[in-house]
């Protein structure tokens, strides 16, 4: 299993968050799950679309009452541009 996050090897808090912002360019392609009150978790993050679909088949028929998305992400690129 991919893991949704690459493990934070750095001791500055602005350093870690620009890693996580470029591993979020690099890996648009995200599986959410929907949760109560309408709030979500991202799964996993994918940089083609192909491994992401079928990791979105494996949950959905490892957890069936779960439901996940595929979305393409590009929120992530546009707050970086921001700061």
């Amino acid at each position: 299993m991919i893991p949704a996050h690459p493990p934070d090897t750095t001791a500055s808090t602005s350093a870690a968050s620009a890693s996580s912002s470029y591993y979020d360019r690099l890996h648009p392609w995200c599986i959410i799950r929907h949760l109560p009150n309408l709030q979500r978790t991202t799964i996993a993050r994918f940089r083609h679309c192909n491994p992401a679909e079928a990791h979105l088949r494996v949950l959905r028929q490892l957890t069936p009452t779960a439901t996940y998305s595929l979305v393409f992400d590009t929120e992530s690129d546009r707050v970086s541009r921001k700061g």
